[in-house]
Parts: structure tokens; C-alpha cells; sequence
């Protein structure tokens, strides 16, 4: 193989043997001094595919087809939707689109409330054979008795409550953390506690029902704390964070609408403590909370673009070059994170003809023009790291591949 080194990681024989011929016959492995790591392909718990209803910022296409080049196989998909797939019936559309378009396998979520309005439960026991769990992310569910209910009834159907957790009240109109640069800068800022206070009453109400709850996207001190105890009592509590949180602070913003995402970068106590979550096992699993909008939409800034930033073909590179070089964590440890744990969590799985590879030893600049993804809006663009991505295989078809 000329120099070339590849490392199988966390994989089976047959499928790094698969790996490596596919390889050697599209002639990677006749360049030297090359590193190639053959990984299992990531499962992404949280996504937004956007389709039906918003076709002009993603659509089930091509947010597979950059999955796919972000080495994953497995992505779930977000509710809030056009319709909102709160009964079968509104569920359905979205169905066809994946079994039509899908090139990786995508996990519907069903909403928790009809419309995500939060006032009147979703048909959830019609849905619970066709999703994944429930959730309303992008809204917080602000009742109390909306929430016991919703609990009551996903633990009689075995399925999980997947938490976007906001107190509305305490929003009052920001858009980016209330810290240090939104209070130089003259922003109007995102309170930590919008965040923690909705977990606290979740996590009661998880002690009085006892069912299996996982929190979305944690970016405060405080959450990692209230999850860390919850899990130390024992309740059935998993969470996630995404790699703009564990990577990026408020000190990091700039006046641009790829800075802005929900929640928002948070100080640099919040990440910190959030790389702390991951060491100690209370941070379950990395998410990207993939959220493409249209490049207009992105152009208003801070304060008038809409919340969310695409993540899935830049999450391994970023999460390599920023924790594994730096030997904040193994890479056996971020696989965990990144496959074993979320499937786990979920009910699934893991596929031995589902792996992915990547070319390591080569630095270059992430470059949203690409994307394979309809949304360009990252904070990342410009960063220079390591990882690129050459093949990923999927239920044993190979869904994506890097030209030579």
C-alpha cells in the first residue's frame, strides 16, 4: 500500500475488509504516507431535514446526501414540519418522501402536540409504530399537565420524550446568550435559565412518571449538572450536545447570521463544563442539530436571521481535529458518542455493513460551497481541520464516495 496507513476502529472484520477492497480499487491507497480511519457509520439523533414544507432550505435528498458525506448512516429526523406529523395521516407525506429520496436511514420523530402548539397531545399512540419518539423541538412545552400527560402516555407506548427544553417567559426577545458580547455589543440576550429551569421541571416530572426522557442540544453549566444528578438518583435520563458547543463560546461570535443558533453559544464556563459532561459520562452522545435556511434568510445578522446552522458534513472533522488530536478524548470514545451510545439509546442496533471512512493526515480549510447540503451557514467556515471524508456504506450500498 506504498506508505499508506489504515486503522480500523470500533468495526468488524468483514467490514474492514470490504472497506479496504473498495479502497484499493479506486486507487486511494496508492498514495503515500496517507492515514485512512475505517469507522461505523454515525447515527445523528438530531435533524432537519426540512421536507415537506420548507423544500427550498433542505430536502430529504440532499440532507441524506450530506449525511452520507459526513460519514453518516442513521439520522433522525425533526417534527417541525409542514404538516407536522402528529397523527399517521400528517406523518404519511413524510414517509413517502424517505422511502423515495432517502440515501441514508432516516428515523421520523412524531410531535408531541398536535401542530406543536403545545395544548393538546399528539395522536401518539397511532405514531408510536412509525416513530422513533416524540418531540416538539423547536418549541418548549410550557404546561406542566401537557407534559405529565405526554409522559404518562410515551411510557405505556414505549417510547421516549425528546425534550427541546425553553421556557418561553424568559426568552423576552434574545437571540444570542446573555453574557459578555451581547452586553458590549448592545444584543439582546438568551438567559441560561430559559434553558435549565424547563429541565428541572421535566426531570420532576420524569421522578413522578418514570419515563425514559432525553434532553436536545444542552449548552449550560447548569443542565449538565440537573442531568448528572438525575442520572446519579437513577432516573431513565439521556442527553446530547453538538460540536459547535463543546468547540465555540460567545467570545467566539461575530456580527454574521451563521453565529446564531438556538441555544446560543453560551461563556466559556458552559463549554468547559460541557467537555466535562462528556469526560464523566453525563453528556450521552454528540448531535448536530442540523438546521439549513436559505442564504438570504442567513444574510440579516444576529438579530433578524433565523435561529440554526447545518452541521452533518463538518461534525467528525471538527470533533477529530478539535478533541481527538488534541487528546481531549480517544477516537474510540467519540465513536461511542457518535454511534454506540445514540443507537443504544434508541432501540438500534449496530449494522456491521454500515461504516464510513476517512482520510486523516491531510489538513484543509472547510469550504460551505462543498456542501453537499441546500444550507451553507456554518460558524466553521474558514477552519482549518483534518478529516475528509472518501466513503460511506450503508445497509452494504455504498451511499457516498469521494472522486479520486
Amino acid at each position: 500500500m506504498k506508505g499508506c496507513q489504515v486503522q480500523s476502529v470500533m468495526i468488524g472484520e468483514s467490514a474492514t475488509r470490504s472497506a479496504v477492497n473498495c479502497l484499493t480499487q479506486q486507487g486511494f491507497l496508492s498514495v503515500p504516507k496517507t492515514k485512512y480511519v475505517i469507522l461505523p457509520g454515525f447515527c445523528d439523533v438530531h435533524v432537519h431535514l426540512r421536507e415537506p414544507g420548507f423544500s427550498y432550505k433542505e430536502t430529504v435528498r440532499s440532507g441524506t446526501a450530506a449525511a452520507a458525506r459526513g460519514g453518516y448512516t442513521t439520522v433522525f429526523s425533526m417534527p417541525n414540519l409542514n404538516p407536522v406529523p402528529d397523527s399517521p395521516q400528517t406523518l404519511e407525506p413524510q414517509l413517502e418522501l424517505i422511502r423515495r429520496d432517502a440515501l441514508v436511514e432516516v428515523l421520523p420523530y412524531g410531535s408531541i402536540t398536535k401542530g406543536e402548539a403545545g395544548l393538546e397531545l399528539s395522536d401518539m399512540e397511532g405514531l408510536a409504530p412509525l416513530v422513533c419518539g416524540f418531540s416538539d423541538d423547536g418549541r418548549g412545552v410550557q404546561k406542566d399537565d401537557v407534559m405529565r400527560d405526554a409522559m404518562r402516555r410515551a411510557r405505556a407506548l414505549g417510547k421516549p420524550i425528546v425534550a427541546h427544553c425553553e421556557v418561553n417567559e424568559l426568552l423576552r426577545g434574545g437571540y444570542i446568550h446573555d453574557g459578555d458580547y451581547a452586553r458590549a455589543h448592545g444584543h439582546r440576550g438568551i438567559c441560561s435559565e430559559s434553558e435549565y429551569l424547563q429541565i428541572e421541571r421535566d426531570l420532576r416530572l420524569v421522578r413522578e412518571i418514570g419515563c425514559a426522557y432525553h434532553v436536545c442540544h444542552i449548552s449550560t453549566k447548569e443542565s449538565v449538572e440537573l442531568i448528572r444528578r438525575a442520572k446519579a438518583e437513577g432516573l431513565d435520563v439521556t442527553c446530547e450536545t453538538g460540536p459547535h458547543y463543546l468547540i465555540l463560546s460567545d467570545r467566539d461570535l461575530r456580527e454574521e447570521g451563521r453565529f446564531k443558533m438556538n441555544p446560543p453559544l453560551r461563556g466559556e464556563a458552559d463549554r468547559l463544563a460541557l467537555l466535562e459532561g462528556i469526560a464523566d459520562g453525563t453528556v450521552d452522545m454528540i448531535a448536530t442539530d442540523h438546521a439549513p435556511h436559505g442564504a438570504e434568510e442567513k444574510s440579516k445578522g444576529l438579530e433578524k436571521s433565523p435561529f440554526g446552522i447545518v452541521g452533518l458534513e463538518t461534525a467528525f472533522p471538527l470533533l477529530y481535529t478539535e478533541l481527538v488530536e488534541k487528546g481531549v478524548l480517544s477516537l474510540e470514545r467519540l465513536m461511542e458518542l457518535m454511534v454506540f451510545h445514540p443507537r443504544k439509546r434508541f432501540g438500534l442496533s449496530v449494522r456491521e455493513n454500515d461504516y464510513t471512512v476517512f482520510e486523516v493526515s491531510r489538513e484543509y480549510e472547510i469550504d460551505p460551497a462543498e456542501f453537499l447540503s441546500m444550507g451553507r451557514s456554518t460558524p466553521f467556515e474558514g477552519r482549518r481541520v483534518l478529516g475528509t471524508c472518501v466513503l460511506t456504506v450503508c445497509n452494504g450500498r455504498i451511499v457516498y464516495q469521494k472522486r479520486k
